[in-house]
């Protein structure tokens, strides 16, 4: 991989696969979350708080779990599945960092569906798992796409966690948010005005997108 432009390379994988991860996870709780009455605004708390987090707390939290002396760490050692300073801390630091973004959009479309369609599929004698594929998803596809879209946009700019789990190696795990703090602290202006460029455009192509799925989901 040439060095130059190992950062967006790494970046990319990184974005694509927390946001598999979450858009996975997210979809999950979201949809469980909607069917709670009691418990729901504690789950909610929890699947939420990394939204909230300084991000360094979360890296934090997961050197806890995943170092050598954490709860997950002495296990994955023994089995030679590295995640501190790997590429793999970093895509579990985007996963949980951006997770918040795919619940949350989720969750706001699955309670904002209309429930008769439910209703009526539940009386054709449709199992829940047909209901959620073929019904609801479908119905809410407009405010999945954009959580989808919303949750690889902020994957792809994740800093404080990445660099608290994973580090900041070069051609390893450096993304192109480390790279531009790299390249600033040692004062070379024109790599990081390049790499903010980059992100930047594809923070805006994301953005736009997200704008394109809301308006369809208004016109519907």
């Amino acid at each position: 991989m040439p060095q130059y432009w190992s950062p967006i390379l790494i970046s990319l994988e990184v974005a694509v696969c927390a946001t598999a991860f979450a858009f996975a996870l997210g979809l999950f709780a979201a949809w469980n979350a909607v069917k709670l009455r009691r418990t729901k605004a504690l789950l909610d708390g929890l699947l939420t708080l990394p939204l909230v987090l300084p991000p360094t707390v979360i890296g934090f939290f997961m050197l806890m779990l995943f170092g050598r002396s954490g709860a997950f760490g002495k296990w994955l050692a023994e089995l030679d599945f590295p995640i501190v300073f790997h590429i793999r801390g970093a895509m579990i630091a985007a996963t949980v960092v951006a997770f918040p973004m795919m619940y949350r959009t989720s969750r706001g479309a699955f309670e904002s569906m209309d429930r008769d369609l439910i209703a009526a599929a539940r009386v054709c004698g449709a199992g829940e798992t047909r209901i959620f594929w073929q019904i609801v998803v479908p119905t809410c596809r407009p405010g999945i796409l954009s959580g989808t879209v919303l949750t690889f946009a902020r994957a792809l700019g994740e800093f404080g966690a990445t660099a608290m789990l994973a580090g900041n190696i070069p051609g390893r795990t450096q993304t192109m948010s480390l790279a531009i703090y790299s390249a600033v602290q040692a004062n070379e202006r024109e790599t990081a005005y390049i790499w903010v460029a980059v992100i930047t455009a594809i923070s805006f192509v994301s953005l736009t997108l997200i704008n394109r799925f809301e308006s369809r989901s208004v016109e519907r």
